[in-house]
């Protein structure tokens, strides 16, 4: 089903490119796997191509996919837990399932209530993970370099609270060469 130079995500890491396709013995059993370079981390991921549906693993959305996500981005929200563990739960189960349209969201959920209330640190990490899936994704859909796809999201999450009446802007969060999150703009 997928082919070495296919545009993939894999749920909890983002976009990535199938870079190969071998055969390996695990356990005393030969299987064939896909081996995965994920855009935003650098990460490589391997996955038994006999399962990779199941892993949740997908094709990269289309340009057209696209307007429908950013759709969900501009909507005003909803209703999600008041009790943050819950909350917390809930963000992360839609996060699993891999599918864009609930992972943009996510990501549209915490915007609001980190510009309304503010986030706890848990759901700040959650926020920045699942923007960096996100933007990774629209990056290959767009074909337009990470740093650009993250200041598009930014952007656009930007627009839509202006749009519903909010004038504040949390600062944008910044990785450094590890992965590692900080405060300060987006380089």
């Amino acid at each position: 089903m997928f082919e070495v130079g296919d545009k993939v995500v894999y749920p909890h890491h983002g976009a990535g490119v199938v870079s190969r396709r071998e055969r390996t013995e695990v356990g005393g059993r030969v299987r064939e796997y896909l081996t995965i370079q994920i855009l935003y981390n650098d990460m490589t991921v391997m996955v038994p191509a006999d399962n990779a549906e199941r892993a949740g693993l997908r094709r990269v959305i289309s340009e057209d996919e696209v307007e429908a996500v950013l759709a969900v981005l501009r909507d005003d929200g909803s209703v999600m837990p008041g009790n943050w563990s819950r909350r917390f739960k809930h963000n992360r189960e839609k996060i699993k399932t891999g599918d864009v349209f609930e992972l943009a969201e996510v990501v549209r959920n915490l915007s609001i209530r980190d510009r309304a209330r503010g986030l706890s640190t848990g759901e700040k990490q959650m926020l920045t993970r699942a923007k960096r899936i996100l933007a990774s994704e629209l990056g290959y859909a767009r074909e337009i370099a990470e740093e650009d796809a993250c200041a598009f999201l930014d952007e656009v999450l930007d627009q839509s609270a202006l749009a519903r009446g909010g004038t504040d802007r949390p600062a944008p969060v910044a990785f450094d060469a590890d992965g590692a999150i900080g405060e300060g703009a987006l380089a």
